[in-house]
Parts: C-alpha cells; sequence; structure tokens
C-alpha cells in the first residue's frame, strides 16, 4: 500500500522572499570580502585577510538565517544582519551600496510580504495559513 505524501507546510510571502534576499546576499557579500581583501581597502591596522573571514562567516550566517524565517526570531535576526552589514559600511564605505539595494529588498520583502499576507487573510476569513 503507497503512503500519501504530507501536505507541504505554508510558507508566507515573508518567508520566501526573504530567504530569496538573504541567500542572494550571502553570496554579494561574500564576494565583497574577496574585494576587500583583493584591493586592501581595510583601514590600516586590520589585517585584510579579515576581509576573507568577515565574508565567510556573514556568508554562513545569512543562509543559516534564512531557514529560519518561519519564526519571529529569524525575521529579526534577519534585521539584525541588515545592521550588521551596514556597519561594515563604516570600515570599508563601498559595501553601503550593498547595505541600501539588500537592506531595501529585505525591508520590501519583511514589511509589503507581510501586507499581501494580512490582505490574503482578510479576504479569506482565515488567519492566513492554509
Amino acid at each position: 500500500m503507497a503512503k500519501t505524501p504530507r501536505a507541504r507546510r505554508y510558507r508566507t510571502l515573508p518567508e520566501k522572499v526573504g530567504s530569496i534576499v538573504l541567500g542572494f546576499e550571502s553570496i554579494v557579500v561574500f564576494l565583497a570580502g574577496l574585494v576587500v581583501f583583493g584591493l586592501k581597502s581595510l583601514p590600516s591596522g586590520i589585517a585584510d585577510w579579515w576581509g576573507i573571514v568577515a565574508g565567510g562567516i556573514m556568508l554562513i550566517v545569512l543562509l543559516a538565517a534564512s531557514g529560519t524565517l518561519r519564526w519571529t526570531w529569524g525575521r529579526v535576526l534577519g534585521w539584525v544582519l541588515q545592521g550588521v552589514i551596514a556597519l561594515g559600511a563604516f570600515l570599508v564605505p563601498a559595501i553601503l551600496l550593498i547595505t541600501v539595494v539588500f537592506g531595501g529588498l529585505w525591508a520590501y520583502a519583511m514589511i509589503g510580504g507581510a501586507r499581501v499576507e494580512r490582505r490574503i487573510a482578510d479576504q479569506h476569513g482565515t488567519d492566513g495559513t492554509a
């Protein structure tokens, strides 16, 4: 007798889009770390290899955070990581571009996605879950 497949869990729009944003951001931040290392653009007194280390750590943390967006603390973690990346602009001003682009995408995913989910829930008269 064949088993019937289990129904997939409903994923909200902020969870779907947020995980995509964090996934792409992880790649860009890692590449930015490589650029920081290659251009030796860290302030004097900080070894250039820290660019690779910071980029690698952020790659792992961003990817891990993308899997936690089903919980409120995961979304808060995403906001905190956006702030950490923004703080990197104090050391390397070019990182401000990453902050603006991906921070805007993250804000849109979280705020706009939640607004769409509320609208869908109001139309269907449910709490938004399947």
